[in-house]
Parts: C-alpha cells; sequence; structure tokens
C-alpha cells in the first residue's frame, strides 16, 4: 500500500539520552495512525522530527517515496505538514482571522485580510466548523482555540496533519464533533498522526503504533487488538482499569466553601458564589472545560490568589485569605494543574524538590545551614516508596518524565499535608499506567481519613473516583451530582452550560 509518509531507522539522543532509537513508521493516505506510550517514550520527540523541530541524528523521512530533509517547521508546512499541539500557539489579542493570517502570508506588505477571510469561510463551510472570525482569542472558550488552531492548518493545505493530546480540552460533545471532522478531512485524502494517551481515541484510528523507552513496540491494526492488549504493550505489563473504590462513611466536614468570588487578571470575574463542602473519607470532583474557573479555585483554596467575596473554612477555622505558607502550615497539600511551572524547579534535584518550600523547616536543617544528609535519606526512601524512575536523588526533576516528575509532586506534598489534598489535573498528560498508580494514591489518602478536591478534565478519573462531582462552567457551579446516578452525558451538557438542579441528598450542607 502506498505511503503518504514514511520514517526510516529514525535516532534521536538529547544529552547522552536516546530519545528515539531506529524508528520505523509509516502512515498512509487517508488514515488516522496514532502514536501510542508512556511519558517519555518518545512520541513527541519522533512528532517533532517529522514537523522540523528537531532534527534527528540519523534515519530518512520520506514523502511518498521522495526523500525530504526538514530543518525547521517552516520546511514542514511547505511540504503540507501540519501541527496543531497541545499547547496552543496563538496571540491572545488578535483575531481569530489575524492569528490565521500571521506568520503564514510570505509577500507583500499588506495584510490580505478579504482573500484569507474568502478562503477561511470555505474550509469552515466545507467542515462544519463554527468560528466568529473576527472574535479575539482571549474571548473564545478553550475548545473554539482548537479550532482555530485546525484551521491555520488548514489554510495552510496542510495533507498530513499532526494532533498533539487534541481533545485535552474538549467537552466530551466537543471530542465527538472533532473526530467527526478528522474521519472528513481523512475522507477527504488528509492523513493524520494523533498522539493520544485515552484508549477511547486510541481505539478510533485505523492503525496504531506503540512506542516503549524510544522504540517500536509494535504497529497494528486498530480494528484486531484491543485496549487492555495495548496497555499491556505500553506497559510491559498488565494494567487494571479497574478501580476499586471502597464505600466509607464521610466524617466531619474538612472544608467548607461559601459564596466564593474571585477576579482574574484583568479584573474580570472568575469565580462567582462558589459554594460546597468536602468531609473526610471523600472527595469532592471538579468537572469542567479547561479555563472556567478551577485554576483560580484552587488558587484562592491554597492562599495563591486571594477571593473578593465569600468564606473559606478548613476544620471549622476561618482560613479565608491567607496566605500558602499559613495554608501548607495547616495541613493543606496542592498537586497544581503544571507539574514543571508551578510544582517543581526542574533544575533542583529530586531531594530538593521533595522538600520544597519546606526547607527552612527545622527538620531540614543543622542549625543555619540545610542537612543534606537527611535530605538525601529522605529523597532515597521516597524515591523507594513512590517508585521513582531516577538514577539517584541527586539527578535534575526537569530531566525526568512527567510521570516520575508527577510521583515527586505527590510524594512531597502527601508527606506534608494533614487533612486536605487538593489534586488539579493530578493526570493530565499522563499515560495509563502512570494514571491507575496516581488513582491508587488518591483512594489511599481518602482511606487515611482525608478530604480531596479533584479537578479532571478526564470525566472517567471522576466517575471513578469521586464521591460527588460539582460541574463548573464559567465560574459557577452548575450542579453537584452522584456519579453513581449520574451519566457522563449529563456531566457533559452541565460542563457546556446547562444548570441542574442537584438533589438535596447530593448537596453536604456548608457548615
Amino acid at each position: 500500500m502506498s505511503t503518504a509518509l514514511r520514517v526510516e531507522g529514525l535516532t534521536k539522543r538529547f544529552a547522552g539520552v536516546t530519545a528515539n532509537a531506529d524508528v520505523d513508521f509509516d502512515l498512509r493516505p487517508g488514515e488516522i495512525h496514532c502514536l501510542f506510550g508512556e511519558n517519555g517514550a518518545g512520541k513527541s520527540t519522533l512528532s517533532s522530527c517529522i514537523f522540523g523541530y528537531y532534527r534527528p541524528d540519523k534515519g530518512e523521512i520520506f514523502l511518498g517515496d521522495q526523500p525530504v530533509h526538514i530543518a525547521s517547521p517552516m520546511d514542514a508546512i511547505g511540504l503540507g505538514i501540519g501541527m496543531v499541539h497541545q499547547h496552543f500557539v496563538l496571540v491572545p489579542e488578535f483575531t481569530v482571522l489575524e492569528n490565521i493570517i500571521v506568520g503564514t502570508q510570505h509577500s507583500g506588505w499588506w495584510l490580505k485580510a478579504q482573500e484569507t477571510r474568502q478562503k477561511i469561510k470555505g474550509i469552515c463551510d466545507g467542515y462544519g466548523i463554527d468560528v466568529d472570525l473576527d472574535a479575539y482569542v482571549w474571548e473564545l472558550p478553550v475548545g473554539k482555540q482548537q479550532w482555530v488552531e485546525i484551521l491555520k492548518a488548514l489554510y495552510l493545505d496542510a495533507r498530513i496533519l499532526i494532533l498533539d493530546e487534541p481533545t485535552a480540552v474538549l467537552t466530551p460533545g466537543e471530542s465527538r464533533i472533532l473526530f467527526d471532522i478528522i474521519r472528513k478531512m481523512c475522507a477527504r485524502g488528509m492523513s493524520i498522526i494523533l498522539i493520544t494517551h485515552k484508549l477511547v481515541e486510541v481505539m478510533q484510528s485505523n492503525r496504531v503504533t506503540v512506542l516503549r523507552k524510544g522504540r517500536v513496540v509494535a504497529t497494528l491494526n486498530t480494528p484486531d487488538t484491543t485496549p487492555d492488549e495495548l496497555a499491556r504493550l505500553m506497559v510491559g505489563r498488565d494494567v487494571s482499569f479497574a478501580v476499586t473504590k471502597p464505600e466509607l462513611e464521610p466524617g466531619e466536614t474538612v472544608l467548607a466553601v461559601d459564596s466564593l468570588t474571585a477576579r482574574g487578571f484583568w479584573g474580570e470575574p472568575v469565580l462567582k458564589g462558589v459554594s460546597f463542602s468536602v468531609a473526610r473519607h471523600e472527595i469532592l470532583g471538579i468537572a469542567g472545560v479547561a479555563g472556567n474557573g478551577q485554576k483560580e479555585l484552587f488558587e484562592v483554596l491554597c492562599g495563591v490568589r486571594r477571593p473578593q467575596s465569600g468564606t473559606i473554612r478548613f476544620k471549622g477555622e476561618d482560613v479565608t485569605g491567607m496566605s500558602p505558607r499559613q495554608m501548607m502550615d495547616r495541613g493543606v497539600g496542592h498537586i497544581p494543574d503544571d507539574r514543571f511551572r508551578e510544582g517543581l524547579v526542574p533544575e533542583f534535584s529530586v531531594a530538593d524538590n521533595v522538600v520544597l518550600g519546606w526547607q527552612r523547616d527545622s527538620k531540614y536543617r543543622k542549625g543555619p545551614f540545610m542537612d543534606r544528609d537527611g535530605i538525601d535519606r529522605l529523597a532515597h526512601k521516597m524515591i523507594a516508596e513512590y517508585q521513582i524512575a531516577t538514577r539517584d536523588e541527586k539527578v535534575a526533576a526537569g530531566k525526568l518524565s512527567g510521570g516520575n516528575a508527577q510521583k515527586i509532586i505527590i510524594a512531597r506534598e502527601f508527606l506534608h499535608a494533614s487533612g486536605l489534598v487538593l489534586a488539579n489535573q493530578p493526570t493530565r498528560g499522563l499515560d495509563v499506567g502512570i494514571i491507575e498508580y496516581v488513582q491508587t494514591q488518591l483512594l489511599r489518602k481518602r482511606a487515611e481519613g482525608f478530604a480531596i478536591v479533584l479537578a479532571s478534565e478526564e470525566l472517567s478519573d471522576l466517575f471513578s473516583l469521586a464521591d460527588r462531582i460539582a460541574v463548573m462552567f464559567k465560574g459557577e457551579i452548575m450542579g453537584i451530582v452522584d456519579p453513581r446516578k449520574t451519566t457522563v452525558a449529563e456531566v457533559g451538557v452541565m460542563m457546556a452550560g446547562r444548570r441542574e438542579e442537584a438533589a438535596p441528598s447530593q448537596e453536604r450542607a456548608v457548615a
């Protein structure tokens, strides 16, 4: 069968670490080909070599039967290869139309706005994409911003499109629409390379290539395989998808939030009268598409952002407006949504990150100096207990995979917290093996008597782990539901803005 793109013997190394080793990969015309593997397996490195971000140390790339030299993204775009990144490359202050034109017009002093508008309108009509071309990007919900990135690639006449975690910011309904449009693209001759860690999406591809430690383990026709087989190939062992959550009677209220409001950077309201509570032995899930106030809620709860009004009570004490240091001292643990920017100092060692924020505590010091030996011993213990894959405690945290970096944060927060854990997107971007591990750790703390507030864009996480789910939309709680008595579709509708009155039994009085 003919190929749209072929990679032969591609090898890429970084400072002695082999990210890709003799990778062979081919993409057929009109197919969805999924790249699947653990964090650090080499998926992003391979796609970055194809798109010209990196130059391989060895190997060749072919378009059709012709070898090509791709030294930059501009080369890739010129060859008809587009890429939609997990983290959008958009200018918020520009309109949709301006974002698409910028960097794509190759000649002339004047922007060809009218010509561009007509071409984009034709693309939107052809694929059923609904985006206001004159809206500023900052005005758009995150799901709409995804379409802007896709439109940029289609405007440049991409014939091969790399999609990196394309549904990370979409509701279930938006995800279904995206895959409908992807299938339309393929029916018109486009070829899609899909990078995802969601097995339900992997199973919608035509073929899947599994990578482990930089090497190709297998390339399979997706209809001929199963999620269990793919997970086993990915991590090298059986993975349990069934979460065992024992029934526990909630204890006394640990955290009570009443009528909480807050404003964003520009003074815009980001939290609007948020109220909920969570008790010992309980996980309260927070569902919502990214950008609907979850991040700001966690910032207020851990003291990073000051509320405008409302109250927060922790173990009966009014802690409204307290600093992060005061919240940490009271036993609040926080797993932030961006592990490398907010949860770690990547340049610091694993050992230093294990005590990050607590380095002035007397138990980590010898007089005016840090107790290096004691900290190293603690880190060595945490590495063993939390199965952190690292050479030793002196390795810089930034050199570890996302999953192992997340384990450092979990180890530190669980070590120092006493009563409450705020976990914001703890499984984001992680493979199924690490997701299984994180879920097990959260359930362990629940069994120990902790109250946990868990925000996740993965509804499967919330339905597996949460005792109740609060759904957020534009800074408001649309309702609080019992996951045993509702469906993913019903929560998805609430995520899109429909308010649902929860039954009295689903609400817990705010103490």
